[in-house]
């Protein structure tokens, strides 16, 4: 065998080695390629999935707005009055003291008016001048008129009598005018009851001296306490659930554990500027007289649920530029926002009164630099214990 034909295999096996080793090394730098590029690609979609913030999500709990409403009142008497004197003297006597009761037209005290009474004696006086003369100048006209009639006398002496006669006719009716509002004005020197009732204060005793008109000092109060309006100041989102006709319960310090009724009569129908309530009027029946006027009381209202309204956590609102706005979670997990208005804050949650339906999603706690359109990953709800336990 020649020497041609030894090297020949060797030669094919060293070619065979070549391409064997060339494919593996293709091989190595194609899988290496191919795996860079599948790294490559988890990390863009880790990053991507990075980007798409995960969010948890809640539902408005709705009919909210019902329960109990309980405020602050003042009790009142349904009547009340104030006796003040219309005459000036000095108080003779007084008949009733507080507490008792007494009826319409009861006398509660008298007043001494020296100076009217002289005021009325001259009243008379004067009253009696003036009919006299207007007797005697009826008379004269009388008498001039005859002699006018058998020509004696001239029309315009006539005259003169007869209008004479007439200004004395109406200074004697000046006069009676006179004396009666002077006899009214002593009428006034008794301080009379205006309705049945009890009497409540009274500020003055025997020899004060009285001084007339309203601006002086009241001498008894007079109070009808069978029946008690109770005044409570409501703040205006709760107004309009207040209805006429409504029944209410109350509490006094006095009557610990004890609850009282009564009845919402009318409201003031506005708004008070200062304050953000509105009044409210509740009539209280108090014939067994347990209840005080002017005493301090707790109104519970019972309020319904009001379907509008809709409790979410506080977290789930973003107040920025645009105003208070809660991030809503449709479908597809596109991010929505919309205005809200709040009806009454509890602290951890909120009664929104506008902006959300009941069937919303709302994200918990936006995250900040989200917009309207971003797309949010909803996080699972962890399975409970008892939910391991079932399964």
């Amino acid at each position: 065998m020649s020497s041609d034909n030894l090297h020949r295999p060797s030669s094919r096996r060293l070619r065979l080695v070549g391409i064997i080793a060339g494919i593996v090394v293709l091989a190595v730098v194609v899988a290496g390629v191919a795996t860079r590029a599948n790294d490559a690609r988890k990390l863009r979609e880790w990053t991507d999935d990075q980007a798409v913030p995960t969010v948890n999500l809640v539902h408005p709990e709705g009919n909210q707005g019902g329960g109990d409403l309980q405020l602050p009142a003042r009790l009142q008497a349904f009547a009340r009055a104030p006796i003040y004197a219309r005459t000036s003297g000095y108080l003779k006597s007084w008949k009733f003291d507080i507490g008792q009761k007494v009826k319409a037209g009861d006398v509660l005290g008298e007043i001494e008016t020296p100076d009217l009474d002289q005021q009325l004696l001259q009243a008379k006086a004067d009253l009696a001048s003036a009919r006299a003369n207007e007797a005697l100048a009826q008379t004269t006209a009388k008498r001039w008129q005859s002699m006018r009639d058998s020509d004696s006398v001239s029309k315009q002496e006539v005259d003169e009598k007869t209008g004479d006669y007439e200004a004395k006719h109406a200074l004697a009716q000046a006069a009676q005018a006179n004396l009666e509002r002077i006899q009214a004005t002593k009428g006034f020197a008794k301080l009379v009851a205006p309705f049945d009732g009890v009497v409540t204060a009274r500020e003055t005793d025997v020899g004060a001296l009285i001084n007339a008109g309203g601006g002086g000092q009241e001498l008894f109060v007079v109070s009808d306490t069978r029946k008690l309006r109770l005044y409570v100041n409501v703040p205006q989102n709760y107004a309009p659930a207040i209805k006429q006709g409504a029944q209410v319960k109350l509490s006094v310090p006095e009557y610990p554990g004890q609850t009282f009724t009564g009845t919402v009569e009318s409201s003031s129908a506005a708004i008070n500027a200062a304050s953000g309530t509105t009044l409210v009027q509740v009539a209280v029946d108090n014939q067994d007289g347990r209840l005080l006027p002017g005493a301090y009381a707790s109104v519970t209202f019972d309020l319904p649920a009001n379907a509008a309204l809709y409790r979410v956590p506080a977290s789930a609102l973003v107040y920025d530029e645009k105003g208070l706005r809660v991030a809503v979670v449709d479908a597809q997990n596109k991010v929505t926002f919309r205005t809200v208005t709040i009806a009454q804050d509890f602290g951890k949650t909120v009664q929104l009164a506008s902006g959300i339906q009941g069937d919303d999603r709302l994200i918990e706690s936006p995250p900040d630099g989200l917009a309207d359109g971003d797309t949010v990953r909803v996080s699972q709800p962890k399975p409970s214990e008892g939910d391991h336990a079932k399964a």
